[in-house]
């Protein structure tokens, strides 16, 4: 498994950094199949390595990060990296917007939100719709958009069989890409 250097600040279990890792290894896999230039590379491995920072930090500080007082908790851990990461000295505009919005979907991504908001969702550790997952994880090398497209498309029906919430952000997204 890749091995990743998470921030000093940032609060996850076990489980969550083995997610984490295997988040990064999808993105590392994927830069080099497509060739990616060092720059590019580097910014989806932090990008990878900082989206769930914070995913097990307690909910008042995701809310004071983030600024945000209603929504979901558990939307608010990649808002409040990103305010982090910055605080850290992060300026790269698209590795931030990336780690933001990686939960629900930002309309105006660059690759770096793109290829993230994929690896989160496709990595192979997580244990629903397994063959689809593993069938467009494999497709991104050889039509990046295509393979996006496929898979916001596969998140937003995901989510509404558990009966969970599409967010603006993620309706925006779909409506962008399709």
């Amino acid at each position: 498994m890749t091995s990743i250097e998470l921030p000093a600040w940032s609060q996850v279990s076990d489980k969550r950094r083995e997610h984490i890792a295997r988040v990064v290894a999808l993105l590392e896999q994927w830069a080099a199949a497509l060739h990616l230039p060092p720059d590019e590379a580097n910014r989806w491995r932090t990008a990878g390595a900082l989206h769930d920072a914070l995913r097990d930090a307690p909910e008042p500080m995701l809310r004071a990060l983030s600024g945000d007082a209603t929504r979901a908790a558990e939307i608010l851990h990649g808002p409040a990296a990103a305010v982090r990461a910055e605080q850290e000295g992060e300026r790269r505009a698209d590795v931030l917007e990336a780690v933001r919005f990686h939960t629900v979907g930002c309309r105006n991504w660059q690759r770096t939100g793109r290829a993230l908001y994929m690896a989160d969702f496709l990595e192979p550790g997580r244990r629903f719709l397994i063959a689809e997952r593993e069938f467009l994880a494999r497709q991104v090398p050889h039509d990046f958009d295509a393979s996006f497209r496929a898979t916001v498309r596969l998140r937003l029906e995901w989510s509404l069989t558990q009966g969970g919430e599409l967010f603006p952000e993620a309706v925006d997204l779909w409506n962008a890409v399709r």
